[in-house]
């Protein structure tokens, strides 16, 4: 038996346990307790594959491993987390809407372990942890859309995650947005910062959230591409 692959593997499995709690809590209606646990979730998510290269035991079983891990801590978790928390009230159609983003997020994972080419600056879609902070950080920040209002942030999201939208990696390798959608972005979050100062950390995500959307948008409508 390898050990050293037990660890980065050990990490996903710690990852989908805290997706697996955050779902209880949740059906608890303890919501702060299940979104905090969705957030260490990704913690745990972004140690796994450093791990893995760090101690030279990448392979297909780990990719793998920490895909069906994902689907449950940023499909699942957070589907139930926004379904207990704002469209209940919605009833059938609430639960189609919180489904359709663990379907979102199952898809973007699915693309990710496929998708072949070799992307620099930015990735192809938001990744699925960034669509889970999202509905987590709604939920902590005690933002109120109403039941209409979260369907559409939840719809928005899961569509965003298999989209040819483009985010950026942080990771030095380049940028793939321009000036004016990202300054039009920051005077949004700019705006909703200062009359909802307590939000900030939803306001934060949605910033990126629309950040990446006017980008193409931008794009769409003057035909540049990125680096031009």
């Amino acid at each position: 038996m390898n050990y050293r692959r037990m660890v980065p593997n050990s990490i996903s499995g710690f990852s989908m346990v805290l997706g697996v709690l955050s779902i209880y809590l949740s059906m608890d209606g303890e919501f702060s307790r299940a979104a905090i646990f969705i957030i260490l979730a990704v913690l745990a998510d972004s140690c796994d594959g450093r791990a893995a290269r760090l101690l030279g035991v990448s392979g297909d079983f780990g990719k793998e491993m920490d895909s069906i891990c994902d689907v449950c801590s940023f499909g699942m978790a957070p589907a139930v987390l926004i379904y207990t928390y704002g469209l209940t009230e919605l009833g059938l159609w609430g639960q189609i809407i919180s489904s359709l983003f663990t379907f979102g997020a199952g898809l973007r994972l699915a693309r990710f372990n496929v998708n072949t080419g070799v992307v620099s600056g930015y990735f192809e879609g938001m990744p699925a942890p960034a669509g889970a902070c999202v509905l987590v950080t709604y939920v902590l920040s005690g933002y109120q859309f109403g039941p209409m209002g979260t369907a559409i942030l939840t719809l928005l999201v899961a569509k965003l995650m298999y989209s040819e939208v483009r985010y950026p990696d942080f990771k030095g390798h380049g940028n793939p947005l321009f000036k004016v959608p990202v300054i039009l972005s920051f005077a949004i979050g700019l705006y909703m910062l200062v009359t909802n100062f307590h939000a900030w950390p939803f306001i934060i995500m949605f910033t990126y959230t629309i950040c990446g959307v006017l980008n193409a948008i931008y794009v769409k409508v003057t035909g540049k591409k990125a680096g031009e």
